[in-house]
């Protein structure tokens, strides 16, 4: 079966943006101009088609990310074939920005106009910054009261990136705002309706002429910087043809040497059509990104794929959904070749070959079946049992691993237990289901009380955990108190001796390794190094001993947390010809580590999170006096329309139900936005409170 639409076509691009900018309202109008569906759905109704989950609709807020494919015709240009993505915004969910943001080849990131760059703006920039991403901005929201678009930019420029460059101007602000300039042609597209379909060309308008003429020099100098033929053109008094300034604009787009900015308010439907037009110029097809790299599995050696259908198949599983109607769903990029239903496929991260027996193309949360899927595509496949995020899907004759996606540590836990014993039956199998659809979801049983103790990345991360556990899946729990997801390390260097003897009649038990304990820097988590050398303790033995000193990490002397930041080196020892065991010197690596990190002083980390408080003025005093008494680090203060912003760090241990005292300090107008920053040392007399309580008893 040929192919539809070809690569050149093809957009695989994302959403992005901090919470409430309105990435979901930006998808909804993009379906709406694209003939996807024929009514408007409000995100403020729960009518929003993108936000299907139950707990986004009552909310408001996106939580899980949703794929569609559109359709949209620049005019003059042929088809393009759009593969969109709309990502969650609130901090909680950025795992979904972080998949996401690793198999999409361009991005469109959202600003509000009032806010400009928000907490969460910033960490989805630097996601796709990680990833290479191109993208273009939208300043969304400018009919809002106090939305100013220079003010926007200048927070761009200062808090992301200086790349960033109007394409457009907005003709008025707040409820005077109606309608668009572009800089290239100098022509004004009016409104004269609320649905955006009365636009009309018309002439800018007399009193914004010098700003269009300053932002458009800027622009032009911008463009032509990145072409030496257009530089010399443009120094020789020429202005160069608008069709070589956009040919070279989506060249440094997709280079990531500058980021148009367009302008608009998709609630009130102005603005989108002329950004389909930018995601189609500007944006980069997948034969414009560099082609993948992978490695031969069991080899050191690389290997490109191609943007090609006629290369090997490989993809990316970036996504696991349970969907109840067809059951596990497994969503996945298509790098190179073509793969046909009914066809078998080889998950090189598990050795495992399944067969592919139905593919579909995602609506949200509907389907529609495709027969075959081609390099370039996103889709999902029905029933893969045993693949995961980040799985290598490929050709079995061709195998290749592509790296694998990162996602961070969960900061928060709380304990779980089924009401019934109907629900405890329920509970493991769900829970399972949960771990496999989210990378950022954490579960464990306390050894100490026996309960099932869930973690996440947030107080909201876990209440739709829970909710979707009751909801979804009909499994009712109890539900404990908060937990910080602390850890342990140490803060000296130590040499340690680990010594296991047991005699009981016959053979013996002997192990004995000497282990050189340092701490590293915040974040660098283990690395394990063999220093031995002489044959004191012999090659086979060296992997038990690494297996003893990662699983006594896992739970340190001080109150049972994991231990993270610290170098293991075994340097000396000795072995018995007879006695000595795997097993003998794995527990002697224990005994090290046990006994080493009391005497390399451990101390207690504990993670702290980056706080944005918006509040009135009258209000500062109070908050932040508030923040000082959670032990946090006021970094400075500043305007944003008629409310002060307030920036700290703060222990995440001091901030439960925050919101909650923040309303009732500020009359309800103060609000906040919270994200993980790093980990850090607790103070001695907040970590001797730690401690008594126990070995992480969750009651």
């Amino acid at each position: 079966m040929p192919r539809e639409y070809s690569l050149h076509q093809t957009r695989n691009i994302g959403i992005i943006a901090h919470i409430d900018a309105g990435k979901t309202t930006v998808s909804e109008r993009i379906l709406y101009y694209t003939g996807k569906k024929h009514k408007i759905g409000e995100v403020h109704e729960g009518a929003a088609e993108m936000d299907w989950m139950v707990q986004e609709r009552e909310r408001g807020v996106t939580i899980t990310a949703a794929a569609t494919t559109v359709f949209w015709q620049v005019p003059g240009e042929e088809l393009v074939r759009i593969n969109l993505i709309d990502t969650p915004g609130h901090i909680d969910f950025t795992a979904e920005v972080q998949r996401s943001l690793r198999v999409l080849d361009g991005g469109v990131v959202v600003f509000d106009g009032v806010a400009g760059v928000e907490p969460q703006s910033e960490t989805v920039y630097h996601q796709a910054e990680k990833f290479s991403v191109p993208l273009i901005a939208f300043v969304n929201k400018m009919d809002r009261m106090g939305a100013d678009f220079y003010a926007d930019i200048a927070s761009i420029h200062e808090r992301l990136t200086p790349s960033a460059r109007p394409i457009q101007l907005p003709i008025g602000a707040e409820s005077n705002f109606k309608g668009i300039i572009d800089l290239f042609t100098r022509r004004a597209t009016v409104y004269y309706d609320e649905m955006g379909k009365d636009m009309r060309d018309e002439d800018v308008p007399q009193d914004m002429k010098e700003l269009v003429e300053k932002y458009r020099a800027e622009l032009i100098e911008a463009i032509v910087e990145q072409d030496d033929k257009l530089m010399q053109q443009y120094l020789g008094g020429k202005e160069p043809p608008i069709e070589e300034l956009k040919r070279v604009l989506r060249q440094a787009v997709i280079h990531n040497k500058i980021m148009p900015v367009f302008c608009g308010s998709a609630l009130k439907n102005k603005g989108v059509q002329s950004l389909l037009d930018g995601i189609c110029t500007y944006l980069p097809s997948p034969l414009d990104v560099p082609p993948l790299e992978g490695t031969i599995p069991d080899t050191d050696k690389k290997e490109i794929r191609k943007a090609d259908d006629n290369e090997p198949f490989s993809a990316l599983a970036f996504k696991i959904a349970t969907d109840p109607f067809v059951g596990r769903l497994c969503y996945f990029r298509v790098y190179s070749g073509q793969l046909p239903a009914g066809s078998y496929i080889l998950n090189t991260t598990t050795g495992n070959k399944e067969r592919v027996s139905r593919i579909v193309r995602m609506h949200a949360n509907q389907r529609d079946e495709i027969n075959e899927v081609f390099a370039g595509d996103i889709a999902a496949i029905v029933g893969l049992k045993n693949t995961r995020t980040g799985d290598t899907l490929c050709d079995p004759d061709h195998p290749i691993t592509l790296e694998n996606i990162v996602f961070p540590e969960p900061v928060i836990s709380i304990a779980v237990e089924p009401k019934t014993k109907i629900d405890q039956e329920k509970m493991g199998v769900v829970i399972s289901k949960l771990v496999e659809e989210d990378p950022t979801f954490k579960v464990k049983v306390d050894e100490n009380t026996g309960q099932t103790i869930i973690s996440g990345m947030g107080e909201f991360h876990l209440e739709i955990i829970v909710d979707r556990l009751k909801r979804e899946f009909k499994v009712d729990v109890n539900v404990g108190q908060p937990q910080v997801a602390y850890k342990e390390t140490i803060s000296q260097t130590v040499e340690i001796q680990g010594k296991y003897v047991h005699q009981s009649g016959g053979r013996g038990q002997y192990g004995d390794c000497w282990l050189r304990l340092e701490p590293l820097e915040r974040g660098k988590g283990f690395e394990f190094v063999d220093e031995i050398k002489g044959g004191t303790i012999p090659r086979e033995y060296i992997p038990a001993v690494k297996k003893g000193v990662i699983e006594s990490m896992a739970n340190g002397v001080l109150a049972g947390f994991p231990l993270v930041d610290m170098k293991v080196a075994v340097f000396d020892g000795s072995y018995h010809e007879v006695d000595s065991s795997e097993a003998a010197f794995k527990i002697a690596a224990s005994r090290a580590i046990k006994e080493g990190t009391l005497k390399a002083k451990a101390v207690l980390l504990e993670p702290v999170m980056k706080i944005e408080v918006m509040v009135p003025e009258k209000f500062m005093g109070e908050i932040i006096g508030d923040l000082n008494s959670r032990r946090a680090q006021i970094q400075g203060t500043r305007t944003r329309g008629q409310m002060r912003v307030i920036d700290a760090t703060v222990p995440l241990g001091e901030m439960f139900s925050y919101t909650t005292v923040l309303r009732s300090l500020t009359e309800g107008r103060g609000n906040s936005n919270l994200e993980f920053s790093n980990y850090a040392e607790v103070p001695m007399n907040v970590q001797n409170k730690i401690v008594e309580k126990g070995k992480s008893t969750i009651k």
